[in-house]
């Protein structure tokens, strides 16, 4: 084996074991009833089944997220949540192995550069279907970037991805930006070209890529709500409720280590840009200040400036790295496989073998039902469940945002107030929730929604300014309570 090639494994298996962890968060379990409910019934619903505040209300969100639905549900009644945590693990090397693709320079340059998109990353990683979209968005930057820079003509494949896509993540969206990024330069090159006098002016790039845009559009409306679902990725980012309460659509947190790779990233790619002799291209352009402005302004999107930097960072990087390497006189060495050392080819395949065992160790360490059971049960109220299935308490439960979805998967006989499906219940269920948790008192304060739903149960975190005022209030009375979980009945 040959030191490039062992870089290259080095490379992904060090992405896999960063990426193989616990996954598993709120959100993913009504993603798996959602895929147990298509499952049992043959159908994607269309209303929600999941709620009392939202029953019977036209649902779309499963329509372009049923494929991946059903998918972790599948693995998790084979694998166990073990089974979820593995799959995020290898979507994230998939998303990375076309990036690698797509990055221009040698191997220790574009390790590099992987390991650090990885790192950026990593706020994103979580079992739900928006790991699909992580994936098809890598895809569809190499697909672009080997049609703009290295003559690839392989965009047909584009409107098949996205008619799987469509029906896999909301974030489908994200391919009409990439491929928008990539129409503008082309179209820009086009106009350039036109006005300068005695340059040749083909359409034909630009009209390519204008009739794959089209059959994008096209494949985007197969879906189980059809057209309409177009539009649900706008609804989503209009709810006023996501930017003010959900941290993955808030603007990043700088001072949290987690968030300041994407800074890093950012500040090299800039410098590589500024300190390179090579033209910034327009679509180079586009790629850094758009998705760094979607970073800013979410954390979710951290994730999506992780695929599009490393191009840009690795195109002009590339061209210091060789520049340095002329003026210093310093050559690595590119042995073929015959070329290369005896005892140098067992050392390399010795350190694969090393490496092979601590991924595989990282996995089996993420893998067990034990382990997977003993953090979940830091994150969600295992013994209130436990209380309420051994009671059966009547009436109708107000639940914690937070663990909304881990009741839909746990408890399904007790239908949520609320969870994380923002885009089913807007800002006014959102907001309804906020003031009672606040204990807002008044016509709309907590009293008020409490009878409105003619709530009997609140489960929520000990920290809620309501839980003290549920201890007062006349009628409620403590049915259990430990550090993680209050349940209040009347």
């Amino acid at each position: 084996m040959t030191t490039r090639k062992l870089m290259l494994a080095l490379t992904f298996l060090a992405v896999f074991a960063l990426a193989a962890r616990v996954s598993i968060d709120n959100d993913t379990w009504w993603h798996l009833q959602t895929g147990r409910w298509i499952v049992e019934h043959g159908a994607v619903p269309k209303t929600d089944p999941f709620s009392y505040t939202r029953a019977g209300e036209p649902w779309k969100t499963p329509s372009v997220n049923w494929l991946v639905d059903v998918t972790l549900y599948l693995l998790y009644q084979i694998l166990g949540p073990g089974g979820l945590n593995l799959w995020v693990a290898a979507m994230v090397t998939l998303a990375m192995l076309f990036v690698w693709l797509t990055l221009s320079g040698g191997e220790y340059l574009r390790a590099f550069v992987i390991v650090l998109a990885t790192v950026v990353s990593a706020v994103y990683w979580a079992a739900r279907p928006y790991m699909a979209t992580f994936v098809f968005a890598a895809i569809t930057l190499w697909l672009l970037e080997g049609y703009r820079w290295r003559g690839k003509d392989r965009l047909w494949w584009l409107p098949l991805l996205m008619l799987v896509w469509v029906n896999s993540h909301g974030g489908f969206v994200i391919g009409f930006l990439l491929w928008g990024v990539y129409f503008a330069g082309e179209l820009l090159d086009w106009l350039n070209a036109r006005w300068r006098r005695g340059a040749e002016a083909s359409l034909s790039r630009v009209g390519r890529l204008a009739l794959i845009g089209a059959l994008m559009l096209v494949a985007a409306t197969l879906n189980p709500s059809g057209p309409s679902a177009l539009t649900l990725p706008f609804e989503t980012v209009s709810i006023g409720a996501l930017r003010k309460g959900i941290e993955e659509w808030q603007s990043p947190d700088f001072h949290e280590l987690a968030a300041q790779p994407f800074l890093w990233l950012l500040l090299l790619t800039l410098a590589a840009v500024g300190f390179s002799k090579r033209r910034l291209a327009f679509t180079d352009f586009l790629l850094v200040t758009g998705f760094a402005y979607m970073g800013f302004l979410a954390g979710r999107n951290l994730a999506l400036f992780a695929l599009a930097a490393p191009p840009v960072l690795a195109r002009h990087a590339d061209l210091l790295v060789a520049e340095f390497m002329e003026r210093t006189g310093i050559q690595l060495p590119r042995r073929t496989a015959q070329e290369t050392p005896t005892w140098q080819r067992a050392l390399n395949w010795a350190i694969l073998v090393l490496l092979v065992a601590v991924a595989a160790l990282r996995a089996g360490h993420v893998y067990p039902a034990e382990a997977n059971r003993a953090i979940l049960d830091e994150q969600f109220p295992a013994g209130a469940l436990a209380a309420l299935k051994d009671e059966r308490p009547p009436g109708r439960l107000l639940n914690s945002y937070n663990w909304g979805g881990y009741l839909i998967w746990e408890l399904p006989e007790y239908p949520v107030y609320v969870d994380g499906r923002t885009d089913l219940y807007g800002d006014e269920l959102v907001g309804e929730w906020m003031r009672f948790v606040g204990a807002e008192e008044g016509q709309d304060g907590w009293e008020a929604i409490a009878d409105k739903w003619d709530v009997r149960l609140v489960l929520l975190e000990p920290s809620w300014p309501v839980v003290a005022a549920l201890a007062e209030a006349e009628g409620w009375q403590l049915l259990y309570q430990d550090e993680l979980a209050v349940l209040y009945g009347r």
